[in-house]
């Protein structure tokens, strides 16, 4: 088997009719949050899962839940208490909260 590529990553995430990005969004909707991706945050999403695979366990597309979870933990316990009714995600959104993780190899393995 081939190690899953950055490109498959983003296709996981945009295609299948059950994606994460919709699973996420439609969870978000319960707490009347409408939740948006911008092109530029899946590439980086698909690309902090691949990097993670590449540098610790590559436990294939699994490693998409665990990275989606990270960027989204925050905001899914205080959208709805901060008021929001909108939010986009954007590529520096995603940078913040994952990149320090990858780069700490003994931290993201507990993490990531």
């Amino acid at each position: 088997l081939d190690s899953l590529r950055a490109d498959d990553f983003v296709r996981i995430l945009r295609e299948p009719d059950n994606s994460l990005l919709k699973q996420y969004a439609a969870l978000l909707q319960t707490e009347g949050v409408t939740l948006e991706f911008d092109d530029a945050a899946i590439t980086a999403l698909a690309d902090a899962a691949w990097r993670a695979n590449s540098t610790l366990e590559n436990i294939g597309a699994r490693r998409l839940h665990t990275v989606m979870e990270r960027v989204l933990e925050e905001l899914s316990f205080s959208a709805s208490e901060l008021g929001l009714q909108q939010v986009r995600i954007t590529a520096q959104y995603v940078h913040e909260r994952v990149d320090a993780l990858l780069e700490d190899q003994d931290l993201s393995r507990h993490i990531l």
